[in-house]
């Protein structure tokens, strides 16, 4: 098995492709430790000293280190634990109630929402995965879009901009009833 790796945007944050599904849909987002208890892969990662968050996409895993730690002294245990889960066969989550998707929204705009996840999957999820990240819709109220940054993009220090100069603009343009892009947190 040979697992790549990237550098994404945000630099306590890598990408590792180990050329196999990692989920078959949605997103996990693994902020702690506790949040891993559904994933045997998680825990795995997480039993490395200076890991602070893990994210699953469908082909990628990313990482999240603490400042104190540098990539070179965690890296390769990072790449043997990935190495050694998928070498003993056990599933990625345990079930399936630790992945992510956009949030449910119905009432007078739900068409309109309909149109930002459509926007949201189509143009901007793509384009975050390819940095280590997703991002989810989580409401809409007076104008206000509200998304949930996962993965690389949370914490980032281009998030904000990334948000506001890309999403922000983006659905704006196709959408005149979104004011005002927010990221929250969870």
């Amino acid at each position: 098995m040979f697992i790549q790796t990237e550098s994404t945007p945000n630099p306590a944050t890598l990408k590792f492709l180990p050329g196999e599904a990692v989920l078959p849909a949605g997103t996990a987002d693994f902020p702690n430790a506790e949040a891993a208890e559904t994933s045997p892969l998680a825990q795995r990662i997480f039993a490395i000293n200076g890991v602070t968050g893990v994210f699953f996409g469908p082909d990628f895993v990313t990482v999240t280190k603490d400042d104190s730690v540098d990539w070179s002294h965690i890296k390769p245990a990072i790449l043997g634990a990935i190495m050694e889960h998928y070498q003993s066969g056990a599933p990625v989550m345990a079930d399936e109630s630790g992945t992510v998707g956009h949030a449910d929204h119905d009432g007078p705009d739900a068409e309109l929402v309909k149109q930002i996840k459509e926007l949201l999957d189509t143009r901007v999820r793509p384009a975050v995965a390819q940095d280590g990240g997703d991002i989810t819709f989580h409401g809409f109220e007076r104008g206000v879009v509200y998304l949930h940054m996962q993965g690389a993009c949370a914490g980032c220090p281009s998030s904000t901009m990334t948000l506001k100069s890309g999403i922000e603009n983006l659905l704006k343009h196709f959408i005149p009833e979104v004011l005002e892009v927010r990221a929250i947190g969870m």
